[in-house]
C-alpha cells in the first residue's frame, strides 16, 4: 500500500541549548565536570534528519513545516504556572531549569519547546485533514516526560499529549491512544490523562529505569478512567522477541479493544543496544517490526490515523539508524544505507526472548481484560 508520509523537522530543533553537564548539572564540588556533550544533546536528532536528506527516502516524504503551539494549546495539558515557570527559565540570561533540577534548557528554550509542541500538532492535523496519511515528527526537546505541572526528563511540554488535546478540541475525536515505545516510563503521559477515558495510554519501558518509582503494572488509570493507563515493564535486557511479544500480546489487542479514532507513537529510540541510558537490546530491525504491527493496527482500527512523535534516544551513532528503519517500513523504501551496526549488535542476543520476560509480558496482557469498551 503507498502511503504519503508527512516528515516534519525545524533547525531550531536542532539549537536546542542543553548545557555542559551529563545526566544532572556539571558541579565541580561534587566531582562532576563538565563535558561538551551532554546526554541529551540535540545532535543525536539532528544527525537523524541529515541521514535522512541523503538517503532515499528524501524524495518520498512530503515535508511539514512546524509552527509554534499557543499558549492555549499548553492550556489543555499543562498549567499556567509552569508555562510562565518555562517562560520565566527560558528569558535568563544564562537558561534554566525544566523544574526538577536536572533538565537544564538555554535562554530561547521556552520558544523551541512552543515549536516542538507545535511540530506535534501540525503532524496530527496534516493526518486528520487527509493531506498525508501517517506522519513522523522528528521535534525536539521530547515531552512524555512533562507532568501537568513540571517538566522533567530532558522534557519541557508534553508534545504528544499536546497534540491528542488539540485532536479532540479541534476536530472532535473521542477516542485516542498513545502508544510509547521510548525506554522509559511515559509518566507526564499517563499524569496527564489519568482520569480521563479518552485516552489510552501504553507504555512499554524498562522496569525501574526513569522515574524509578513509576510505570508499574499496578498504576492502571484513576477512578474514572480505570483501565486506560497500560503499563508494561520489561526486564533490562529485552529485545526484539520480548518487544514484538508485547506488541502481539499486549498492544496490539489493548489498541483492539479500546478502538481509538487516532493513534500517537510515542518514538523514542533509548531501547535500541546502543543507548546509554537504558540496558535493552533493541534494534533496527526490532523497531521496524514494530512499526509495521502498529501500520497494520491504525489500518485496521481508525482508517490508518497515525502520528509519529519522536521521544529520548541518547546514541548519535544508532538512533538515526533505527529513525530510518521506521521511515522505511512508512514508505515502504528502502534507503540505502540498512543497518551498519548489525553484523556487531546481531550476536549479542537481541533475539533471545527468556522464561522470565515472556512472564512479565503474560502478565501486563491480563490488564487488557480492564479496557474500557467503545
Amino acid at each position: 500500500m503507498s502511503r504519503n508520509v508527512g516528515y516534519l523537522w525545524d533547525t531550531l530543533y536542532g539549537w536546542m541549548d542543553t548545557g555542559s553537564g551529563g545526566f544532572v548539572p556539571a558541579d565541580p564540588a561534587a566531582g562532576l565536570q563538565p563535558i561538551g556533550r551532554h546526554l541529551a544533546h540535540p545532535d543525536t536528532k539532528r544527525r537523524f534528519h541529515e541521514v535522512v536528506q541523503t538517503s532515499a527516502l528524501r524524495d518520498q516524504l512530503t515535508n511539514l513545516q512546524a509552527q509554534p503551539a499557543s499558549e492555549e494549546d499548553l492550556l489543555r495539558v499543562h498549567t499556567a504556572e509552569h508555562i510562565e515557570y518555562i517562560k520565566d527559565q527560558s528569558s535568563q540570561p544564562k537558561g534554566g531549569d525544566a523544574g526538577d533540577g536536572a533538565s537544564p534548557l538555554g535562554k530561547g528554550g521556552y520558544e523551541i519547546g512552543l515549536l516542538a509542541a507545535g511540530g506535534a500538532i501540525q503532524a496530527t492535523k496534516s493526518v486528520l485533514t487527509g493531506e498525508v496519511d501517517t506522519a513522523y515528527a522528528l521535534i525536539n526537546p521530547p515531552g512524555h516526560h512533562a507532568e501537568r505541572e513540571r517538566g522533567m526528563g530532558f522534557c519541557l511540554f508534553n508534545n504528544a499529549s499536546v497534540a491528542a488535546a488539540y485532536a479532540k478540541e479541534h476536530h472532535g475525536l473521542t477516542r485516542v491512544a498513545v502508544v510509547d515505545w521510548d525506554v522509559h516510563h511515559g509518566n507526564g503521559t499517563q499524569q496527564i490523562w489519568w482520569d480521563n477515558p479518552d485516552v489510552l495510554t501504553i507504555s512499554l519501558h524498562q522496569n525501574k529505569c526513569f522515574p524509578a518509582n513509576s510505570g508499574f503494572r499496578e498504576d492502571n488509570g484513576g477512578p474514572d478512567a480505570l483501565g486506560t493507563a497500560l503499563n508494561i515493564p520489561l526486564p533490562p535486557g529485552s529485545g526484539n522477541a520480548v518487544y514484538n511479544l508485547a506488541f502481539e500480546e499486549v498492544v496490539l489487542p489493548a489498541l483492539e479493544a479500546f478502538q481509538p479514532e487516532l493513534i500517537i507513537v510515542a518514538s523514542g529510540f533509548d531501547a535500541s543496544a546502543m543507548d546509554p541510558l537504558a540496558r535493552q537490546m533493541v534494534t533496527q530491525d526490532g523497531f521496524k517490526q514494530m512499526t509495521e504491527m502498529i501500520v497494520s493496527a491504525a489500518d485496521s482500527i481508525c482508517d490508518g490515523k497515525l502520528v509519529f512523535v519522536q521521544e529520548g534516544g541518547y546514541s548519535p551513532y544508532y538512533l538515526p539508524i533505527c529513525g530510518l528503519g521506521v521511515l522505511e517500513v512508512l514508505t515502504q523504501t528502502e534507503s540505502g544505507f540498512g543497518d551498519p551496526f548489525n553484523t556487531l549488535l546481531s550476536t549479542q542476543g537481541v533475539d533471545d526472548l527468556f522464561d522470565h520476560q515472556r512472564e512479565e509480558v503474560n502478565e501486563a496482557a491480563k490488564l487488557i481484560a480492564n479496557i474500557p469498551a467503545k
